[in-house]
């Protein structure tokens, strides 16, 4: 049996049952990675060694009796957390030589959950792409296509999930780093509520891992099917004991739902700011038609909804906010005077990113301040929607573009060129406010290419969207095996 494609779920039903070792299970994933990475360059920093005797030590555990979560079952994770006794750097080339002491949070709790841990998949530089590539490690590829990105920051984690590479990964989002690689790599992924996983040990290099609440970014599971999300979003959530004093526990609240016909559920195709590539859209639509197939109440306009353009420019602002915290100041004062030549009628993306790489904190407090009008209106939504079905990004995969200024870059839909960074502005409707989102695969495009779908859902309430995510594959199907 290939034992590489399973799901976590199986790969531990199946070490429970003593129909395969730990052991045997990291030898064969060694052995796909060592034979088809070479071509995908998922996998950035293998560290074999330790998996193997990792893999021998969880089948002595087993053999006396334990069983945890993920015992045995072979695992990646993102380049960007802290491994003690492997480099972490953010694909930065002069960060090529750093090495952290210690593990980060969430490697813990997946060294703590039994996993064994393959090694560490690639990212771009400073995790500011929606590709993955490098100086230091090269260009990862998509596994459907070599010609195209797997998309990014957690390209390299989508990646090796599709490519048989480990049954599990863990990721980060703020700019759909999660969502995005799973839609374009057909696989899953989950953008947790603000807050709700521990972010600790995943930081730039040299920078102390000490807790830190985030204003947007988000560490979250990366999976082959919706359960295992769920699998690993249990062993992922909880408080940093750092902060609270208190050991990792923490209770969601269950799904809204269990049947399909229960949901109440919202469905967007287009966004005020750019348009729906045709595949997206029929993706979107596919899972529409499986949610009314199912009894479910769909409806396609909501006066319920926070203004999309307005949650797009805030989102725009907040992010760019951040990126531009550590710029040299000669950088940053040619930025403002850039900024200081805008018309004050300029309501573009592009200007939202440029004014928010200058954003004083006078307004950023108003930005904020719209941000919490936009998590009360989304309260008011989810008391009568459980969830919203959406794109995750405009378009498929798209091929390679390395041009050396993202504001160059184009992103073609439909045969038109928009600003690179506009697709964004779908990952921002759940990442503005904090709300957990869960990308599901939805078909292929007339290309042959995976089309994914993102299911937001109220926050703190991660198991509807997870739950929502289940109901649909069972409908329409999940992963398959790129070809």
């Amino acid at each position: 049996m290939d034992w590489n494609l399973l799901a976590a779920e199986e790969l531990a039903a199946a070490l429970r049952a003593g129909e395969v070792t730990s052991a045997e299970l990291t030898d064969e994933a060694i052995a796909r990675i060592e034979r088809d990475d070479k071509a995908i360059n998922a996998i950035c920093v293998p560290d074999f060694d330790r998996a193997r005797v990792a893999a021998r030590r969880a089948d002595q555990a087993r053999a006396h009796g334990e069983d945890r979560p993920l015992l045995g079952i072979p695992v990646t994770v993102k380049e960007s957390y802290n491994v003690a006794g492997l480099p972490t750097t953010w694909g930065m080339s002069p960060h090529r030589n750093y090495m952290p002491a210690e593990d980060a949070v969430q490697v813990t709790r997946l060294r703590a959950a039994g996993a064994v841990v393959l090694g560490k998949t690639n990212v771009p530089v400073g995790l500011q792409d929606v590709q993955s590539f490098n100086e230091i490690y090269g260009t990862t590829n998509n596994p459907w296509d070599h010609g195209r990105t797997p998309g990014g920051s957690s390209g390299g984690s989508a990646a090796a999930l599709a490519s048989g590479f480990g049954a599990l990964s863990i990721g980060s989002d703020i700019g759909g780093s999660l969502r995005t690689p799973a839609h374009f790599c057909g696989v899953y992924a989950h953008k947790p509520t603000l807050g709700l996983a521990a972010n600790r040990g995943m930081v730039p290099p040299d920078a102390p891992a000490w807790p830190a609440e985030p204003d947007l970014a988000v560490v979250g599971p990366m999976a082959r099917t919706a359960r295992d999300l769920t699998l690993l979003l249990d062993v992922m959530a909880g408080p940093d004991p750092l902060t609270l004093g208190v050991a990792h526990d923490l209770t969601l609240p269950p799904a809204r739902h269990d049947r399909l016909c229960d949901f109440r559920v919202l469905v967007l195709d287009e966004h005020p700011l750019i348009p729906t590539g045709s595949a997206v859209r029929a993706g979107v639509h596919r899972v529409a038609d499986a949610l009314v197939g199912g009894g479910a109440r769909v409806e396609w306009h909501s006066p319920l909804l926070p203004d999309l353009a307005e949650a797009a420019l805030i989102y725009t602002q907040l992010l760019f906010s951040s990126s531009v915290a550590r710029f040299p100041i000669e950088a940053y004062e040619q930025l403002q005077a850039r900024a200081a030549g805008l018309g004050a009628d300029d309501r573009s993306l592009d200007a939202a990113r440029l004014r928010g790489m200058v954003l004083s904190h006078r307004d950023w407090i108003e930005a904020n301040s719209r941000r919490e009008f936009h998590r009360h209106g989304w309260r008011q939504f989810f008391a009568e929607f459980d969830a919203v079905v959406c794109p995750i990004t405009p378009t498929p995969a798209f091929p390679h573009d390395h041009h050396p200024d993202p504001r160059e870059r184009r992103i073609d839909i439909d045969g038109v060129e928009y600003p690179y960074f506009d697709q964004l502005v779908w990952a921002g409707l759940a990442t503005m406010p904090g709300l957990p989102a869960t990308a599901v695969p939805a078909g292929r495009s007339p290309d042959n290419l995976p089309v994914g779908v993102q299911l937001i859902g109220p926050m703190f309430e991660d198991r509807t969207p997870l739950r929502l995510a289940e109901l649909l594959e069972q409908r329409i199907g999940g992963f398959q095996t790129p070809k």
